[in-house]
């Protein structure tokens, strides 16, 4: 099969498209054919090395985490799902013709592979990192980084669920981050002020999702570090922040994104889609930072 590899770590230009072995469906697992992959920032810092631990990758690496297809495989000792489901969720080098998922929801009729593509990563965090808060109906969140892929859905689920965001943005995205259902604010220092101009009884929850140096500020406007949490300030904990990264127990969180995309409650913006050829172009947008929605890859 065609895939997005790279053989050494480096700039996005050293990721290519090759003939690979295809990969099949172990036990609990299902295998697509992919139709959409989304573009993730771990996509570029793996590329980039950021992720390694030795000097180069163990053989020809394959990107991605998150895909949409059509299942083609069905492991052993699955039930409820079968070969010709459309479906989308989270597995490993998605980038590629053939994807396994060890995670995986049916896909809403009422959204595009692209889009469905770049609902496994993002829906699964957002309602991930609102779970852990576990905050009540009427609350108030600061969800900072909300025109990005994570950001945007997670205002949504907030939303959904009956809170109050305060969503932070450059000025270029405020009108945008109200139209997901928050107060927009701009991002980076003196972010606490500004939130507390708008917020002045306080907020009672904070997501960082940008990994920009915001979590001191959530942690002052919330009064406590148990009440925020970081998608991507992986030091952070020393503070008493929750950080978070694992995945695990995805399957209901597909499911509830899913529901929430099929009730209309829930939408997400492709930025641009790119053929595999294009994959290093979509890594360095992905890196620049200020993309509104989502990048996908379409084999």
């Amino acid at each position: 099969m065609r895939a997005v590899v790279y053989t050494q770590y480096g700039e996005p230009d050293v990721v290519g498209v090759a003939e690979v072995q295809e990969p099949h469906a172990g036990p609990g697992r299902v295998r697509i054919a992919v139709r959409a992959a989304s573009v993730n920032p771990i996509d570029w810092k793996q590329v980039t090395g950021l992720m390694a631990r030795g000097d180069r990758p163990d053989g020809p690496a394959v990107p991605g985490v998150d895909a949409a297809g059509i299942v083609d495989e069905v492991g052993e000792g699955l039930t409820g799902v079968q070969v010709g489901d459309p479906v989308f969720g989270l597995g490993r080098a998605t980038a590629a013709e053939h994807a396994v998922l060890h995670a995986w929801a049916p896909k809403p009729p009422e959204v595009s592979f692209e889009v469905a593509a770049g609902l496994g990563v993002t829906g699964e965090t957002a309602v991930r990192v609102l779970d852990l808060l576990n905050l009540d109906v009427g609350r108030t969140v600061v969800v900072d980084g909300a025109s990005g892929g994570v950001g945007t859905v997670t205002v949504q689920v907030a939303v959904s669920r009956g809170l109050g965001v305060i969503g932070t943005s450059s000025p270029a995205n405020a009108d945008f981050v109200r139209s997901l259902g928050a107060l927009p604010v701009p991002h980076g220092e003196g972010l606490a002020d500004r939130v507390r101009e708008i917020a002045p009884d306080g907020v009672d929850g904070g997501i960082d999702t940008a990994g920009r140096g915001s979590v001191r500020d959530l942690v002052a406007l919330t009064g406590d570090p148990g009440k925020v949490v970081t998608i991507a300030d992986f030091g952070a904990g020393e503070l008493g922040v929750h950080v978070t990264t694992s995945s695990e127990g995805a399957v209901p969180r597909l499911a509830e994104v899913a529901g929430l995309v099929r009730q209309g409650r829930l939408q997400l913006p492709v930025a641009e889609s790119y053929p595999l050829e294009q994959a290093a172009e979509a890594y360095r947008r992905s890196r620049e930072g200020h993309v509104r929605g989502k990048l996908v890859l379409v084999p």
